[in-house]
Order: C-alpha cells, then sequence, then structure tokens
C-alpha cells in the first residue's frame, strides 16, 4: 500500500511514527522552561496511555510566567515545523517551509462567488431547545449558564456586549475565511445570515459543498469558493456543476491556497475549523499552520480566529475554583460513599482547595494525543500571534454532539450521562451561533482585553459547558458518565 504524500509525519527510526513526533515536540516546547519534564515525555514509553500528563505538564510549566508560557508555544510552533515533512506530486521530500516553492499557477484557483436570497437578519438570536432565544430571553438564558456553570461570566458578557451592538454583526467590511466550511462547530450559517461575506475552504466533496450551497442560498450574504481555473466559468446558478469543481485539499494544494487567499481584497480573519480523523488531523493542523505563517508574511491585515475544545488541559480563574469547591462540599451521602468505596479513584475534587489559578484537565484518553497536539498547536499559535500583535479570537467551545463524537460510541455514552454531574452538551446549532457571535465579538474589540498572562486570554469568555466548575475532576467521573449514558441509551 501506497504510504501518504502531500502533508507527512516525518520519516524516524520507528517509521512515520506519531508517537514519536508527540514525544518529540511536546519535549522541545518543554525543554527551556521544564527540562525534567522534557526528559520524561522524550523517555514516555506507551505515548498513546501516557500524553496526558505531559500535556498537563505543558500548561504547568507555563505558568511560571508570561515568558514561560510563550516560550512553550514558541518552541513548540518551532518543532512542528522542522520535522513534518512534505512529499511533492513528483516524488520528493521536503521540509514544510518549501511547500511554497512549488508554482502556485500549476491548476490555479480562482473564484467563484454565490449571493444568498434570503433576508440579512441583523439581530442576534440563538437556537435552544426548540426555540429561538434573542433580546431578554436570551440574556435570561445566558445568566442561568452563568449561574449554573456553565459558561463563564465573561463570556455572557461578551455575547451581552453583541446583543446591545447588533450593527457589529454587519461583518461586510471583513473577509471570513472558515476553514472547514463544512464544520458542524463553524460559524459560516451565522455570518451568512447576518449578511457577511465568507470565503469558504474545504475538501472537493460534491455532497458537502452542496449543503454549503443550500445554507448560501437560504440566507443573505455572500458566499466565495474556490474553484479550479478551467471550471471559473462554470454557471454558478447551477449548484449541482459547482459542487462538483469546488473545493482544494489542504494537504495536497497548500501553494494554491496560499495564492488564492493572498489575492483575496479586504481585511482577512483566518478561522481554522479542520477537523480530520486520528493521525490526518496533525496532519491538517499542520496544513493551516503553514498556511497561517505564509499569509501573516504575505498580509499585514490577517485576523486568526480559532475554537478551542474544552475537553484539554486549561488554567482556570479562582472563581471557577471556588464555585466547584462549593459543589464538592454539598455533595450527597451517595456520592461520598461512592468515592470512598472506590479508594478515591472516582469523584474526586476537581481542585485543590484555594488553587488560583486552578488547573482544569479534562483530557479525555478516548480522543487520544494526535487530537491533543493537533489542538495545543493551535493554542500555541493563538498565544505567539496575539503576542506578536495580531487580532486573536479564541474561544474554549462547549461539548458539543457533533458527528464526529457520536461516531465514538464511550464518547457518546459519557455525553449522554454529563448531564448527571452538571455538565450541559450543546447541540451544533446552539454551539456555532454562540461562537459566531463570540467571534464578533474579538472581531469589534480587538481580540478581547489585553490581559497579562496567556492563561488568561484562553480562559476569557470560555463556554466550556460546565466542565471548569463541576465539584469533580472529570475523568474521575467520566467512566460512570459513560455507565449512566449507556443505561439511558437502553432505557
Amino acid at each position: 500500500m501506497e504510504g501518504p504524500t502531500g502533508v507527512v509525519f516525518p520519516r524516524t527510526g520507528e517509521g512515520r511514527s506519531t508517537s514519536a513526533l508527540g514525544r518529540a515536540v511536546v519535549a522541545d516546547a518543554l525543554r527551556a522552561v521544564d527540562p525534567v519534564g522534557a526528559r520524561a515525555a522524550e523517555h514516555e514509553t506507551n505515548w498513546r496511555h501516557g500524553y496526558l500528563g505531559h500535556f498537563r505538564r505543558l500548561v504547568e510549566a507555563g505558568l511560571l510566567s508570561r515568558d514561560a508560557a510563550l516560550t512553550i508555544a514558541r518552541d513548540g510552533l518551532a518543532s512542528l515545523h522542522s520535522r513534518i515533512s512534505v512529499i511533492h506530486a513528483d516524488g520528493r521530500e521536503t521540509g514544510l517551509a518549501q511547500v511554497f516553492d512549488a508554482p502556485a499557477d500549476d491548476d490555479a484557483l480562482e473564484t467563484a462567488t454565490v449571493t444568498g436570497t434570503g433576508e440579512v437578519d441583523r439581530e442576534l438570536s440563538v437556537p435552544y431547545r426548540g426555540r429561538r432565544l434573542r433580546g431578554d430571553d436570551l440574556r435570561r438564558q445566558l445568566d442561568a449558564w452563568v449561574s449554573a456553570g456553565v459558561v463563564e461570566p465573561s463570556c455572557a458578557e461578551a455575547v451581552g456586549a453583541v446583543l446591545a451592538n447588533p450593527d457589529w454583526l454587519d461583518l461586510r467590511d471583513q473577509r471570513v475565511v472558515v476553514l472547514g466550511a463544512g464544520a458542524e462547530m463553524g460559524p459560516l450559517p451565522s455570518l451568512l445570515r447576518w449578511g457577511g461575506d465568507v470565503v469558504a475552504v474545504d475538501l472537493p466533496r460534491p455532497e458537502l459543498w452542496r449543503r454549503v450551497l443550500q445554507t448560501a442560498h437560504r440566507h443573505g450574504g455572500r458566499l466565495h469558493l474556490p474553484v479550479s481555473a478551467t471550471a471559473a466559468t462554470a454557471d454558478a446558478a447551477d449548484d449541482r456543476a459547482l459542487a462538483g469543481r469546488a473545493g482544494a485539499d489542504l494537504l495536497h494544494r497548500l501553494p494554491q491556497v496560499a495564492a488564492w487567499l493572498t489575492g483575496l481584497d479586504g481585511r482577512l480573519v483566518l478561522g481554522n475549523y479542520v477537523y480530520a480523523d486520528g493521525a490526518t488531523n496533525v496532519r491538517v493542523a499542520m496544513a493551516v499552520d503553514a498556511l497561517t505563517c505564509h499569509l501573516q508574511r504575505e498580509r499585514d491585515d490577517v485576523a486568526l480566529a480559532f475554537l478551542a475544545t474544552p475537553t484539554d488541559v486549561f488554567a482556570v480563574p479562582a472563581e471557577a475554583v471556588r464555585h466547584a469547591e462549593r459543589g464538592y462540599a454539598a455533595r450527597g451521602l451517595g456520592r461520598r460513599s461512592l468515592r470512598l468505596l472506590s479508594g478515591g479513584r472516582l469523584l474526586h475534587r476537581n481542585y485543590p482547595p484555594d488553587a488560583d489559578p486552578g488547573i482544569n484537565d479534562s483530557l479525555v484518553p478516548q480522543q487520544g494525543p494526535n487530537y491533543a497536539l493537533a489542538k495545543r498547536l493551535q493554542r500555541w499559535r493563538a498565544t505567539a500571534a496575539r503576542a506578536a500583535g495580531s487580532t486573536v479570537s479564541f474561544t474554549v467551545a462547549p461539548p458539543t454532539r457533533t458527528r464526529s463524537v457520536l461516531r465514538n460510541r464511550a464518547l457518546a455514552a459519557a455525553y449522554a450521562g454529563a448531564h448527571r454531574f452538571g455538565i450541559e452538551v450543546f447541540e451544533p446549532a446552539t454551539s456555532n451561533t454562540l461562537m459566531a457571535a463570540l467571534l464578533v465579538h474579538d472581531l469589534r474589540t480587538g481580540g478581547g482585553p489585553a490581559l497579562e498572562h496567556p492563561w488568561q486570554d484562553e480562559a476569557y469568555a470560555a463556554a466550556h459547558g460546565g466542565l471548569w466548575r463541576v465539584p469533580y475532576a472529570p475523568r474521575s467521573a467520566l467512566g460512570l458518565a459513560v455507565l449512566l449514558g449507556l443505561g439511558g441509551a437502553r432505557a
């Protein structure tokens, strides 16, 4: 069987090993700040299961100072860029930086534009449990989420600011590039509903583009999509023909996508919503990061947007710790007894008392080290870009019933049982609308408030679904959530 082409893992003594890359990158990221942690990562013999502690250590080491966090981010990114390779169409293998040396006019991309026929809606409204919340109803729901510990107060404040400034929703002065246009968590439907100019990039899959085009027609915005130069004259009114010619694979067509985006008019907002299963997730995340660096070299007007997964490790504010502690103190006899009977393995407290900041470790073993690395490199890029003066929108999104989650039986069951522990799992339409509103807030406020430390930037406006404020460390409740979810599914 032929190996992968395009953006690939480096060849090592273990072949193109994802574990070897993960160990090396985490060690490189830690080396200057935490040499003991770097050696521990290098010598981890079971990366598939042992990665959890090392990814937590990356966050803990970064808390030493702002400079420490920046060093970890920059060194981690440098390690990835020095190691990831590209196999070109002629079979040559080069470093990732050389991918843009290839001629971009080889099957160049041009723009097809579709203008929607729907009404432009410049009022923020959020679909939730069969209703569409707006105005005071939405404000009350935001307050309820804050009270329940589902979102941080700063999240409600940021969404409230968008509610109070409906003119902010008019993003015709921005070109928002949605990388991963078909992603369930992406902002494309909301931006088009609000009449925005959206640049869509995703794989050349006709069924995906038919869905995207249907969304574009339904709303009042404009959709710009890449098509090969030979197909650019295709009738934009013929969705079937256009869907068959649209799209670009970032793993194999980075030079063409970069040249196309570089030539677009207007301020560019590069939104990263890509996802792939397994090791491919790291490959496509690195392709996007290479594209990000290239565009920032070529243009001086590129803002960045990211969605963070809540199932990761984050430093969290002292108030979140106190909220969790109040819940832990009030737990019932049944849960106290279960903790004792399990020898302390189940339902242990989320944080040490009075931690400031606390460390919320919501990594889920079933998602694996490749997912963790792909999401961590996005956090590193957000940290490094913000420090360099770029406008960055970085938001922790809530647990959401996306197709990728529901395909994993254990994760689907855990999400079904999560409400028993005070965690709210959102439907995709609710999540992607809330996240789009937070993107608008960040673009209109220069990326949110200027905070002292990168962990505070990451915690700002987080919509973590309750994972940061529940009484129990998430993994200590995960098995019980799975059992309760499976029981609910059978009931």
